[in-house]
């Protein structure tokens, strides 16, 4: 039997590779003679440079000192593929995971840091840049990206609009800057737009630590860039396009003003590491991440791979810390780590496999 293994990380505890080896170490000793292929995928968020680095033989990573989401210099991982596209993850820059927890607060975090990082990717000559969004700190709409690219946000009284989401309710115009001068590509995991109960705001402005009485603001601040921008530059309107509220709104950002087009996470990195092609001759696939639940439907790596993976006539597995009932279904088995698997996730993971691959 040939078994491809495909799972995203599991946040806060293992990487995607991590996962995978786990997961194979799990059946292989189920299931000692099956073929066992391990094709670790990301969609977008923490991990998705490393993904692609370790899978595309002959990709240079690049290390950029650029600001955090608090404005402070760290060091940021990007990738240059050999035929000249650059994969930048804006969860190196601005990422939660990199924030203490009393230093998350999205009324003043900022994506400068994935505009440094746009930036290095053009000087090295890059002809093509892919930009993963997921695992932000952030809620500025991209308004501090645009400003480490050289665009100008001004108040009423003609001065800059100081950098943090609190401060975007009093932004009066945008003066544009030069051009990126390659095209670019948001790799989403959601497909929210900008403003609304769907919106950046509503929906991951708590994600990102703020406080119930910070989301009205955050999202008049988000209202006021989304009016401002559309009347400024050209090529809008961009608030409503699928994936314009991942990352906090980096997405709208990188619409307006980089003029980037939205893929599925999941599909971008399938395409780089050759996820659909292992399996197109799998008789099953194995897949997982941290949580399976309604989001993971929204374009996640599982429900990409579910999808793939149908399409080729593979059982599909699934282990992941938690399964929501309503989507266990989806799937011909699954398994959770339970409350334990924050402390022992490695371990779980393989037990958990190596019981699916018993039951079968």
């Amino acid at each position: 039997m040939r078994v491809v293994i495909a799972p995203d990380k599991f946040k806060g505890t293992l990487t995607a590779p991590e996962a995978a080896q786990a997961m194979a170490s799990g059946w292989t000793r189920a299931r000692p003679g099956d073929d066992v292929v391990c094709v670790p995928l990301a969609d977008g968020g923490d991990g998705f440079v490393g993904v692609v680095a370790s899978a595309v033989a002959g990709t240079q990573r690049i290390t950029a000192e650029v600001a955090d989401a608090a404005g402070h210099a760290t060091s940021a991982e990007w990738a240059l593929l050999p035929d000249g596209r650059a994969v930048i993850e804006s969860a190196q820059a601005c990422g939660l995971a990199r924030l203490a927890e009393d230093r998350r607060d999205p009324m003043t975090t900022t994506t400068y840091g994935v505009g440094q990082l746009l930036r290095a990717a053009v000087d090295r000559g890059a002809t093509r840049i892919v930009v993963g969004l997921g695992g932000s700190a952030t809620v500025d709409g991209g308004a501090g990206m645009a400003l480490a690219l050289g665009h100008r946000l001004l108040r009423a009284d003609g001065n800059g609009v100081k950098v943090g989401a609190r401060h975007l309710r009093a932004l009066a115009s945008v003066v544009p800057g030069p051009p990126l001068g390659v095209p670019v590509v948001a790799a989403v995991d959601v497909r929210n737009p900008l403003l609304g109960a769907d919106g950046a705001a509503a929906v991951f402005g708590p994600q990102k630590g703020a406080r119930p009485q910070d989301v009205p603001v955050l999202e008049e601040g988000l209202a006021r860039l989304a009016d401002v921008v559309e009347r400024d530059l050209p090529g809008g309107p961009w608030r409503d396009l699928p994936g314009a509220g991942a990352a906090g709104g980096l997405g709208f950002g990188l619409a307006a003003f980089c003029a980037a087009t939205f893929e599925l996470g999941a599909a971008v990195v399938d395409d780089l590491v050759g996820f659909s092609a292992a399996a197109a001759t799998a008789d099953v696939v194995v897949t997982g991440e941290g949580a399976l639940d309604a989001q993971t439907e929204q374009g996640k790596v599982p429900a990409h791979v579910l999808a793939s993976a149908r399409a080729a006539g593979a059982r599909v597995l699934a282990v992941a810390g938690h399964v929501d009932a309503r989507v266990r279904e989806r799937y011909d088995a699954t398994a959770a780590l339970g409350p334990e698997g924050l402390e022992h996730a490695a371990a779980l993971v393989a037990q958990r496999t190596e019981e699916l691959a018993r039951r079968l």
